[in-house]
């Protein structure tokens, strides 16, 4: 049995049939979606024996919230799986797109963080399936797993380094019940937390390691 999955993670299905909507398919996913192609694991309440993921065509605009059959996981690769490849310094577009460039400038700053960290969003999954759907504009988004509340000092200097990169890094921490944006935590004062059940506004950032999970991560099998 594979890992619990986890938001972000990519997921390859065996079978289209995997795949079902609370609304019907959307048109163009028989067009522009197929097994060969990753889901992406979106927050949602759980649903035994069922992933909330979601799809996406070549269009910014085809975006798709569906639910993946959990008997039909192929494979999984976490977003730290994908960083550890180290796909980006040898990318054939490398030399063109920002986010990229902004990956191999930050990687070492990332790895001596002290957290394990991964690629998310777009560049994520471009480095996993080689489909060209980074632009010039594309941001970088990256997450970092909190399960424990970070050093404050640690992530000031961390986002130092990330201030001054080709394009705009998008860091989200990934705690026990859920993900902040890192730019609110280290803001200060209120911040977001997206939890499985829907955001919640906090008042203080420590609620999000105390705060209890909302719901259980379905298995992978």
């Amino acid at each position: 049995m594979m890992p619990a999955c986890l938001p972000h993670d990519l997921l390859w299905l065996s079978d289209a049939a995997a795949l079902v909507a609370d609304a019907g398919l959307p048109d163009w996913l028989l067009w522009h979606w197929h097994p060969g192609l990753p889901v992406v694991v979106r927050r949602a309440s759980a649903r035994p024996g069922w992933i909330a993921v979601g799809v996406r065509g070549l269009q910014r605009w085809q975006r798709a919230a569906l639910w993946a059959d959990s008997q039909h996981i192929a494979r999984r690769l976490s977003p730290e799986q994908l960083a550890a490849q180290q796909g980006w310094r040898h990318h054939p577009r490398l030399a063109v797109l920002p986010a990229l460039q902004a990956l191999q400038q930050a990687a070492a700053a990332l790895q001596g963080c002290g957290l394990v960290w991964g690629i998310t969003g777009s560049a994520g999954f471009e480095l996993a399936t080689g489909q060209p759907v980074l632009s010039n504009s594309s941001d970088l988004d990256l997450l970092l797993r909190c399960p424990q509340p970070p050093d404050p000092a640690q992530l000031q200097t961390l986002a130092a380094a990330l201030a001054d990169l080709p394009c705009r890094v998008d860091v989200q921490l990934q705690t026990p019940a859920g993900g902040v944006a890192l730019a609110e935590y280290l803001r200060g004062g209120r911040l977001l937390l997206k939890t499985d059940s829907g955001p919640l506004l906090l008042d203080q950032a420590q609620t999000a390691w105390t705060a209890s999970r909302h719901s259980q991560t379905e298995q992978c099998t």
